[in-house]
């Protein structure tokens, strides 16, 4: 993926603010111990829940069981919102991924996710590799593993204030 170029909208920023760099709010998604997934269920309304993601290769991703409200939505309509920040008022940033979830099925690139899980989040979250998903050891359960295929992102900064979006 290219390094998008940043538009700050003037109209909600404040004079003094500057478009902060994409790798800045990359790292802010990268360190997120927690987010929040929008998608939309089948008579078109919005569910919101909060949920881990790791960063990987410059994707983000998340995991949830095949039962889960979240995947039943993404089989009808992969369209997401990824949302991650700090809910201070006065400080940090806040920031929006939108596009597509993909399921990731390919064991090469589950078992990386499943390192990366373990590295952000401890042995608490180690999963196995199995038939194109996560597996919970000594269970038969699963979790499928989804990539976020972002086309737009923004960031709110709070200090001073301004919003950002790059096209992807």
């Amino acid at each position: 993926m290219r390094t998008p170029s940043a538009d700050l909208d003037t109209r909600y920023s404040e004079p003094e603010a500057e478009a902060p760099a994409w790798d800045e709010t990359a790292a802010i998604l990268a360190a997120a111990e927690l987010s929040w997934i929008t998608t939309v269920r089948s008579d078109g309304t919005p569910h919101v829940t909060p949920l881990i993601t790791v960063v990987h290769e410059r994707t983000a991703y998340f995991c949830t069981g095949p039962d889960e409200q979240k995947a039943r939505n993404l089989r009808g309509n992969p369209a997401v919102a990824l949302t991650t920040g700090t809910n201070a008022l006065h400080g940090g940033s806040d920031v929006v991924l939108e596009g597509r979830a993909e399921r990731v099925t390919d064991d090469d690139l589950i078992a990386a996710l499943i390192e990366a899980w373990v590295a952000k989040y401890g042995e608490e979250w180690r999963f196995e590799p199995g038939d194109g998903a996560f597996k919970h050891p000594n269970s038969d359960e699963c979790a499928w593993v989804f990539a976020v295929r972002a086309t737009r992102a923004y960031a709110f900064g709070k200090a001073p204030y301004s919003q950002t979006r790059w096209t992807l």
